[in-house]
Order: structure tokens, then C-alpha cells, then sequence
């Protein structure tokens, strides 16, 4: 049986609105039984702290069943926010979704 994963690819900015409907998603996912979501950003073209509590907030929910969140396409503003608050040390980033698929989904 293969792992349940989930790619979300959002877009704009990231706060707000946006996160709010992000932190539902991901309940509603933790729900359906996905344990393994991969956030691609490179959509993303300005975070605020909403969103980057909506981040911590997900992988919160997901740790709470052994689940795992990942992240890559990260911009250069993210990288700098997540730099700024340490939180760079807390997720797991890849480069792009190609480096998730090759180091990564083999070993689910």
C-alpha cells in the first residue's frame, strides 16, 4: 500500500485569507488519512507571518500522526523569512518537486 501523499502549490501571497484556507486544508487532509504533504512555493511571492504560522500549524497537524511535511521551490523572500525566524532549521526543504520525487517518495 503506498503512502498518501498530497502536492500544494500556492500561489500570490501567502497570509491572510490564503492561510486560513490552508490550515483547513491541510485539517481536511490529516483527516482523509494523507500523512505526507509537499508544499511547493515557488508560486509564493510574498509570505507573512499568518502564513508562516499556517506552515508551523501543518506540520503540527500532520506530526500528530506521524506524518510528514516537506517543502521546496522555496523564493528568495521565504527563504529570508524562514532564515530570519530559525524556521529553516525546522522544515525540511528541498530545491523543486523533481529532488522530492527522486530522494524522497522512494522511501515512503
Amino acid at each position: 500500500m503506498s503512502t498518501p501523499i498530497k502536492i500544494i502549490q500556492p500561489t500570490g501571497v501567502f497570509g491572510g485569507p490564503q492561510a486560513t484556507a490552508f490550515r483547513q486544508e491541510i485539517v481536511d487532509l490529516v483527516q482523509a488519512g494523507v500523512t505526507v504533504v509537499l508544499i511547493d512555493c515557488q508560486e509564493i511571492t510574498f509570505m507573512d507571518s499568518s502564513g508562516l504560522g499556517a506552515l508551523v500549524v501543518a506540520l503540527k497537524n500532520l506530526r500528530t500522526t506521524n506524518g510528514q511535511l516537506f517543502l521546496c521551490g522555496v523564493t528568495e523572500q521565504v527563504k529570508m523569512l524562514f532564515e530570519l525566524t530559525s524556521m529553516d532549521k525546522v522544515f525540511r526543504i528541498l530545491k523543486d518537486q523533481a529532488e522530492f520525487e527522486t530522494t524522497i517518495r522512494p522511501t515512503l
